[in-house]
């Protein structure tokens, strides 16, 4: 093994990649990560909860299905040309514990899991869900490892959907509802938060006052299909270094790529697309993310199971590449 990888992989023309324990995309587990390798880069850890669905439920097996699919996913990107286990010590760090039985305590639950999770100084984190309702304790976990910024930090939100919806049948923590919990609590500034994918009918013209209201930027998909990459790229080149949270939702994909989610929204991303529109964030210095909402029940052959691992290996990779270009290594002063 050569000393120059940060990530101990198994060698997959020795240990077949339908053997072993399923881990994110074969990363070690955190406890094995060797004393050289640490503390880790990314710690990544499942939130199997969907309590707060508003549709269809079985998000909660998501982390397993994607850990069983990443199987597959390699560690070497082409277009960035950055190989992951060179840049980055990556890490499965198993499961937030959750309560499946109240919305709001889960996400007391999930944030005193995630807030001690590895180095809190130098690890980042990448939660894999669950429904997007596990976005916010993230986000706070976030917030607090990054030194509770005064301003929030910046967001780049994938989805079909706004998820600032005040309440659902008198539940304030649903997975239509984390955004505006953490702009409530200060945890993102929602001046600096770009929402990319909204498409569908909703279910009043009024769903987007909020975000009208306190300056987030809304790109529809049909938008972003018209010329709106100008928009995409315009955000990261003004936030420059700002620290920013990556959230994604899959069913900002059509459904025909990604049909395995609970509340599914045709003409959307295809998955050429969605990948393109995440390698354009390159730059962006990204210090905390999460991956939401893959239903297995709804999958075909674990496409979309797998199109989320691969969307993990594209959040790291903006990571590595950033770092391999010599920005300074994350780290609070």
């Amino acid at each position: 093994m050569s000393e120059n990888f940060r990530t101990r992989l198994p060698d997959p023309r020795l240990q077949p990649r339908f053997a072993g324990i399923s881990t994110f995309c074969r990363y070690p587990r955190l406890e094995d990560v060797e004393p050289a390798h640490q503390p880790v880069d990314w710690a990544l850890f499942g939130v199997p909860f969907d309590s707060a669905v508003t549709y269809r439920p079985g998000a909660r097996f998501g982390p397993r299905a994607i850990r069983d699919a990443s199987q597959y996913v390699k560690h070497y990107h082409t277009e960035h040309d950055v190989d992951l286990r060179e840049v980055l010590s990556l890490a499965d760090a198993g499961d937030a514990p959750v309560l499946p039985y109240s919305c709001s305590a889960n996400a007391d639950s999930v944030f005193d899991f995630a807030r001690g999770l590895a180095d809190p100084s130098r690890t980042r984190l990448l939660a894999v869900g669950g429904d997007h309702s596990i976005a916010y304790p993230c986000i706070k976990a976030a917030w607090e490892r990054r030194g509770r910024p005064e301003r929030g930090l910046a967001m780049l939100h994938f989805d079909s959907h706004l998820d600032t919806v005040d309440a659902i049948l008198g539940e304030r923590f649903t997975h239509a509802s984390p955004f505006i919990r953490a702009i409530e609590d200060g945890l993102i500034d929602p001046k600096r938060m770009l929402t990319v994918g909204i498409k569908g009918p909703l279910n009043t013209r009024h769903d987007l006052d909020y975000a009208k209201k306190h300056g987030v930027t809304v790109l529809t998909y049909e938008q972003w299909r018209g010329g709106g990459q100008r928009v995409i790229d315009d955000f990261v080149r003004t936030l420059a270094d700002d620290e920013a949270y990556l959230s994604f939702d899959i069913d900002c994909i059509d459904p025909a790529y990604a049909p395995g989610t609970g509340t599914p929204s045709h003409g959307g991303f295809t998955s050429f697309e969605i990948f393109q529109a995440l390698r354009s964030l390159r730059g962006a210095n990204i210090v905390g993310a999460d991956v939401v909402e893959v239903l297995p029940d709804r999958d075909v052959n674990q496409n979309t199971a797998l199109l989320a691992g691969h969307v993990i290996f594209e959040i790291l990779a903006l990571d590595a590449v950033r770092r391999s270009l010599g920005t300074p290594a994350p780290g609070r002063e």
